[in-house]
């Protein structure tokens, strides 16, 4: 597994990072039939630390999507399967009083990882999905008034089903803003759905795409790195100016009732960023920005009812309001 220095920006530690990062998105093809976007926004959390929400009907392959990274990322991995009856210290952990020896022992949740699957959070309720909030945000575990830091990198991946699905709760606005990004999985096309149907019926017994042949090639620490070399990414000031002025404008859009607040900014840029990595470049677009405009800020506005009535949604407002934001010319 290679792994990289981020001493400085040089053109070979670039080259080096861009050829890391395409072979996992090469490694994570190996299992995800088609969803090419959908996979790059799953890398650009990763690159920008940052915190990933899924979002889709069941059965459109949200958790393989996340099994396959963790497949490339040769850290630890766990997996929470959010449940009505979930209860926070499933989460973080617990201590124990053990009578053999007087003591108490505590004992650490699955939160304790590189990779966390939250899959379907929004079918516990609000007291459990709160739960993560200290760890999203923090990277650490406080157990009994003690604080437990995290290993990094840590990342969580989070799916859920759709607000309309039977026994989903809506998440708080406080643990929505602390993803980075809200990724739609819609159905996939007419070419990528035969393939996938191909792939699961030639040969195999069960209904299910696996994640064997996809095969590390990051490890921690390269991960880390990885992170920081897409943090000191070039950004121009005009660029910043561009992403602060589409944040600013979600709070003054007709039909918005709430606006993105200044961590939406932050993110629009750290994922910016990221994207510019993705496309072998050690240097911010317009463009970067615009790619990630929606999955960085569809989570973070809530419509006015009446546009909800009209059948408007987050994204055809925010690309109403991105089509009238002039971008810089560089």
């Amino acid at each position: 597994m290679p792994s990289l220095d981020t001493s400085s920006l040089p053109q070979d530690k670039l080259e080096q990072a861009i050829t890391i990062v395409n072979s996992m998105r090469q490694e994570m093809a190996r299992a995800v039939v088609g969803q090419g976007a959908i996979i790059d926004e799953v890398l650009i959390t990763l690159l920008a630390g940052g915190h990933l929400l899924l979002e889709g009907v069941p059965g459109l392959g949200k958790t393989l999507l996340v099994k396959s990274l963790a497949r490339t990322f040769a850290g630890d991995f766990r997996r929470i399967q959010f449940t009505p009856d979930l209860m926070p210290a499933d989460v973080t952990g617990h201590t124990l009083y053990d009578p053999s020896n007087g003591q108490f022992t505590t004992r650490k949740g699955p939160v304790f990882t590189n990779l966390l699957l939250a899959d379907e959070i929004n079918r516990a309720p609000a007291k459990t999905q709160a739960a993560l909030l200290e760890v999203m945000q923090e990277q650490q575990v406080t157990i009994e008034g003690e604080g437990h830091t995290l290993p990094p990198p840590f990342m969580v991946l989070a799916t859920q089903n759709p607000l309309e699905q039977e026994g989903t709760y809506p998440l708080p606005e406080a643990q929505l803003d602390r993803f980075l990004l809200k990724t739609l999985i819609d159905y996939p096309s007419e070419q990528e759905e035969q393939a996938m149907i191909r792939q699961v019926t030639l040969g195999s017994v069960g209904d299910q795409l696996t994640v064997s042949q996809v095969n590390a090639v990051v490890k921690p620490a390269t991960v880390q790195a990885l992170q920081q070399l897409t943090a000191n990414l070039t950004v121009d000031d005009r660029v910043l100016d561009y992403a602060v002025r589409i944040v600013r404008a979600t709070r003054n859009q007709p039909g918005v009732a709430s606006g993105a607040g200044p961590r939406g900014g932050i993110s629009l840029v750290r994922a910016a960023r990221a994207a510019a990595l993705l496309q072998g470049r050690g240097f911010v677009l317009p463009d970067d920005i615009k790619l990630v405009a929606l999955p960085a800020l569809r989570h973070r506005i809530a419509l006015a009812p009446e546009l909800e009535i009209e059948g408007q949604t987050t994204d055809s407002v925010l690309r109403a309001m991105l089509s009238q934001i002039e971008a810089p010319r560089l």
